[in-house]
């Protein structure tokens, strides 16, 4: 006897799925053509915003395994996008900073991704826009959690003027 499921025409979860993974094909598309992928442009706007981040604080910002940032790291660097120092400063950490060309290439790449949010949020209000962000902000704290109060305070978040 079936129980009642999900409802995937009402189910917020399946809809954020599915607006997860239109918003990855878009995003994907237009970094192809700049030789990127999502990862790949992730964790260099993640060193442009904070330099020297570790192998395993770059793979927790990037949604992938410390061995697939590493792979991917190894890969930047051999092609000129990144550095790190040949050895470790503590531990086994190898901070890894972005060299002109991957600012460069960066900058290209955050062109074309901004554009991608641009029209996603082309069909809501500036106020739409900002309810949508604190109602994910408290979802992913909830679940991170267990717990949220919903209120949006002390997240961070900042309007958009």
């Amino acid at each position: 006897m079936r129980q009642d499921g999900v409802h995937l025409d009402s189910s917020l979860g399946y809809l954020l799925k599915e607006a997860s993974s239109t918003l990855h094909a878009a995003m994907e598309a237009v970094l192809r053509p700049l030789g990127m992928t999502i990862t790949h442009y992730s964790c260099l706007e993640l060193l442009a915003q904070r330099p020297g981040l570790s192998n395993s604080e770059l793979a927790r910002g990037t949604f992938v395994t410390r061995q697939s940032m590493n792979v991917l790291l190894q890969a930047l660097e051999r092609d000129g996008y990144v550095t790190r120092p040949a050895e470790e400063r503590v531990g086994k950490v190898l901070p890894a900073r972005l060299t002109p060309r991957g600012r460069r290439s960066l900058e290209e790449a955050t062109v074309a991704v901004r554009a991608v949010e641009i029209r996603m949020l082309s069909g809501m209000t500036p106020d739409e826009q900002s309810v949508a962000y604190t109602a994910l902000q408290s979802m992913i704290r909830s679940l991170r959690t267990g717990q949220g109060d919903g209120d949006g305070e002390g997240d961070g978040f900042i309007p958009p003027s």
